[in-house]
């Protein structure tokens, strides 16, 4: 028997196959999630003191799902997670006190009465605004019977999406000295983002409070939307705020440029991630050349925020050049 050629993929990228999220597959889950995320985001907001850019009020990606990490209240510190593994909603004390209910089929008003509840047991409970955020539905939380669709299989699938993304976002991290945001999910729109910084202050803008506050300095932001009604499926984003002239013009390893609101957006679809040889340096190969068109274009200290080790040089053009081979495109010159 002839031998055969070594596979070309990636042992890791092998083990850890990333599994399909079509947005249709379950959206009603999905959405039903979303207001779940928000009323742990806005007691998260209720509990914890301000900081810039918003940074106290997202959730963070743990190994059983989602979690408000530490909170603070009346003398109490606790932590809310959403566990994907065994789908339910548990509430930790520091002085070893839980309590646990579970998620399946429960509407969005049986949501927010049992996690008021419960907190009240524990005596941290905290008012909140009982309004979606910066989404479609509008349906005040305790009236919200609609959405209560919890499909544990996507459940699962998404968790592990947001487990491997968010390791791969901490990884790019790494590669930058400047001032970085923690990698974080965003509930009002449901996207795990990072966000890196110039260091220099942007001009005022004309929006809301929220969005002034997280613009105030000059970012160019990456992140993963679970899908919805602008972007399709589930896909990876960046873009650079303010938006320098011409950044759709400039060459990305791998995704495209579109039009997105008053700007431009930098999109990969995540089933172009999921089906690729090397999920993992495809996706760091779009945040790099990402972060490279924002960076130039806008006058960044880019050779001051290169972290001198992590990755060289070489390493970054054999990057860009593997995925821009695979999805089969010119290599840039060095």
């Amino acid at each position: 028997m002839p031998e055969q050629p070594e596979s070309t993929v990636d042992p890791l990228d092998r083990m850890n196959a990333l599994p399909e999220l079509r947005l249709r597959d379950w959206r009603a889950t999905k959405d039903t999630l979303h207001l779940y995320a928000q009323i742990l985001g806005k007691i998260r907001m209720a509990t914890t003191p301000p900081r810039n850019h918003w940074w106290n009020v997202p959730l963070y990606v743990d190994v059983r799902g989602l979690t408000t990490r530490r909170l603070h209240h009346r003398g109490t510190t606790f932590e809310i997670t959403l566990d994907f593994v065994d789908h339910s909603t548990i509430v930790r004390t520091a002085d070893g006190r839980s309590a646990s209910f579970e998620l399946a089929g429960l509407s969005v008003a049986d949501f927010d009465a049992r996690i008021h509840a419960l907190l009240a047991d524990l005596g941290v409970d905290v008012e909140i605004r009982e309004q979606p955020f910066g989404v479609p539905m509008t349906t005040p939380f305790p009236l919200d019977v609609e959405h209560a669709s919890w499909d544990r299989g996507a459940i699962e699938r998404f968790g592990r999406i947001l487990d491997w993304s968010d390791s791969v976002f901490e990884e790019f991290s790494g590669w930058f000295s400047g001032k970085t945001s923690p990698v974080h999910l965003f509930w009002h729109s449901l996207d795990l983002a990072v966000t890196r910084f110039s260091g220099r202050a942007a001009a005022p803008i004309d929006a809301d409070a929220v969005t002034q506050e997280a613009y105030s300095q000059e970012v160019i932001s990456f992140g993963f939307w679970a899908g919805d009604d602008n972007v399709g499926d589930a896909a990876y984003y960046s873009y650079t705020a303010p938006e320098p002239a011409g950044l759709r013009e400039q060459p990305l390893s791998v995704g495209a440029w579109i039009e997105f609101g008053p700007g431009s957006l930098a999109v990969l679809p995540y089933e172009a991630v999921r089906s690729a040889r090397h999920p993992r340096t495809t996706l760091l190969a779009f945040c790099q050349s990402a972060y490279e068109a924002g960076a130039r274009l806008a006058g960044w200290d880019t050779t001051g925020f290169e972290s001198k080790w992590c990755p060289t040089p070489n390493q970054l053009g054999e990057l860009h050049g593997s995925a821009a081979d695979e999805f089969g495109r010119a290599r840039a010159n060095p």
